[in-house]
């Protein structure tokens, strides 16, 4: 009997940024100068903007054109703007750059998941050396293996109140939350991890986020701090199962509260200053 393969898969190739919201000015100035080359196509994705994304694109590309960055076009994907439209399709196929916007997360997992446009998207992401994805807000946080949706304040605590949904899975193994010190999000990313504890929980802070470079371990970039809670090896956890309503408990938990210059590494959760 033919034994099945057991190889892993060959990192991403390409670079992936998250912000975890806020003024994205120095994010932008960051994405120009890893471009390989600065009149490179970048498409402005607003799929997760509900009101004004066309305005919303334009600011971007007002802001690229003030960095050197002439080429900035709006890639639009939502209700009127199908995702598997040929001509997007085709825009994406050339894109050097794709940054989603920020707003409601679930309307990408919406609008994307179960694409021939996402398809395009993780095979560029792994396959091309100077393709560069990059998101802020709702655009980061779709980007994870499972993204926090619901659960505000000290009722995150309770079993039921907070609810993390499928993101598009560009960074798995991963569980992610933003605007995360300055929304009080703590709780409801303890009570994910709880829930997922194979999923590594990472709140980005705002104006603070990650870079994800192929083959290197990933760098906290911002003037905020990072926050990564792993409970893979909790000793006790009352999740999943809890009635809703009760409190959740956890022993054992790792926390790590990372800033900029330091490094994460994914595949064994190890930090470094």
């Amino acid at each position: 009997m033919p034994v099945a393969s057991t190889s892993p898969v060959a990192a991403p190739r390409g670079t992936l940024v998250l912000l975890g919201g806020g003024d994205d000015d120095p994010m932008l100035a960051l994405l120009a100068s890893l471009l390989p080359d600065p009149s490179a196509a970048i498409e402005v994705l607003t799929t997760a903007t509900r009101r004004q994304p066309a305005r919303t694109a334009a600011a971007y590309a007002h802001a690229w054109h003030q960095l050197g960055c002439p080429h900035v076009r709006h890639l639009r994907v939502d209700e009127t703007h199908p995702a598997d439209d040929p001509a997007t399709l085709a825009r994406l196929r050339k894109a050097s750059l794709v940054f989603m916007s920020g707003g409601d997360q679930e309307r990408l997992t919406d609008f994307l998941l179960n694409t021939e446009f996402l398809t395009i998207l993780k095979e560029k992401y792994q396959d091309e050396d100077t393709f560069i994805l990059a998101g802020t807000s709702a655009g980061a946080a779709a980007m994870a293996e499972s993204m926090l949706v619901e659960g505000y304040g000290w009722r995150s605590l309770l079993g039921g109140r907070a609810e993390a949904k499928p993101g598009l899975g560009l960074l798995p193994g991963v569980l992610l939350d933003q605007h995360f010190a300055e929304r009080g999000r703590y709780s409801r990313l303890l009570n994910a991890v709880l829930s997922q504890p194979t999923l590594l929980g990472i709140g980005l802070s705002e104006e603070t986020g990650l870079i994800v470079r192929p083959s290197e371990p990933v760098e906290v970039f911002g003037e905020e701090v990072v926050v990564i809670i792993d409970a893979a090896a909790a000793t006790h956890n009352n999740l999943p199962g809890l009635p809703d309503g009760n409190f959740i408990s956890g022993h054992g938990l790792q926390l790590h509260l990372l800033v900029a210059g330091h490094h994460l590494n994914l595949s064994n959760r190890q930090v470094k200053a």
